[in-house]
């Protein structure tokens, strides 16, 4: 008890702001680079290509593998987090329905943007979380995502496969963070652990994934297109960045959680949306300038909405 205590103490007083503070630089440091310099975005492209589709991967399939895992001790965080990421879906889902909201929002419009409300950068999550709460912060939030991440990924296909008429279980099987985070959670199940002459090329390795996606994160920033559809985007913002977090704070309390496990939860609630969003909306024929734009308003949002979520503790 006095050290769950000591924790909740730690943590009340952390300057969340100046905690921050590292990470949004990183993504300040990547717009600039991108707008400023040789380094446009042809370049990041790749490199974000790059962090997602290997070293993001590694890095999530490390943090899990590299300390056992009580799935008892996680089973309350678990169950808070989908629980946060079915009502976001639903909520994101639900806005064309809207009596008066419904008339004014493109249905293949929200079909492409819809997964902004709900969907995560993980580079700015595992970045802060691991900053915040040490390893074991970073351990939890690696096995939040890892089971976060396939059904957020179903919400964010399901409405453009419907609406193109494409089938999304091709998508869900080859995405990468899925497989690394079920690998690392089966091997972690199975008691397997990383040979010691692999550990330091695999830590740098995974090292190298936060810096770079928090960077491509910032070059990816655009802005062009955010007042093509006034009213979805102030939806979907509000629901990503201020009644996802007060949802948090409610399950939280439902599900009786330690204090690292709710500044886990808290912290997961508000990130920006995934940087990816407008990758997979261009991929499947949708508007992804419009996605983009979404996507740079909430990694700006994100730095308060951030440090408003932790403060509700």
């Amino acid at each position: 008890m006095k050290a769950r205590r000591s924790i909740a103490a730690i943590l009340l007083s952390v300057n969340y702001p100046q905690l921050l503070f590292p990470d949004f630089s990183l993504i300040l440091c990547g717009y600039l680079i991108c707008r400023f310099t040789a380094l446009k975005r042809n370049i990041w492209e790749p490199v974000e290509s790059l962090v997602y589709y290997f070293l993001f991967p590694v890095l999530l399939f490390h943090s899990i593998v590299k300390s056992p895992l009580d799935f008892n001790a996680a089973s309350g965080l678990i169950a808070a987090g989908m629980s946060m990421g079915l009502c976001a879906i639903a909520l994101s889902y639900s806005l064309p329905g809207l009596p008066w909201i419904g008339r004014h929002i493109d249905p293949r419009l929200h079909a492409g943007s819809a997964q902004v409300a709900f969907r995560f950068n993980s580079f700015v999550g595992l970045a802060l979380v691991t900053r915040l709460a040490g390893a074991e912060g970073g351990l939890y939030f690696a096995v939040l995502i890892g089971f976060c991440i396939p059904m957020y990924n179903i919400g964010a296909v399901w409405p453009m496969a419907r609406h193109a008429q494409r089938h999304f279980g091709r998508e869900l099987v080859r995405n990468p963070l899925i497989i690394a985070t079920l690998s690392g959670l089966l091997a972690n199940g199975l008691g397997f652990t990383l040979p010691a002459w692999a550990e330091p090329a695999v830590k740098n390795i995974a090292g190298a994934a936060l810096p770079l996606g928090l960077m491509a994160a910032g070059a990816g920033l655009q802005l062009g297109s955010i007042f093509k559809a006034k009213l979805l985007t102030m939806c979907l913002l509000v629901i990503r960045h201020l009644l996802t977090p007060l949802i948090a704070l409610g399950l939280s309390h439902v599900f009786g959680l330690s204090p690292i496990q709710t500044t886990v939860l808290l912290a997961f609630s508000a990130l920006p949306t995934a940087s990816s969003a407008y990758v997979l909306a261009s991929r499947m024929g949708y508007d992804g300038a419009y996605v983009a734009s979404l996507v740079t308003v909430s990694t700006l949002l994100g730095m308060v909405s951030l440090p408003f979520a932790l403060s509700l503790r």
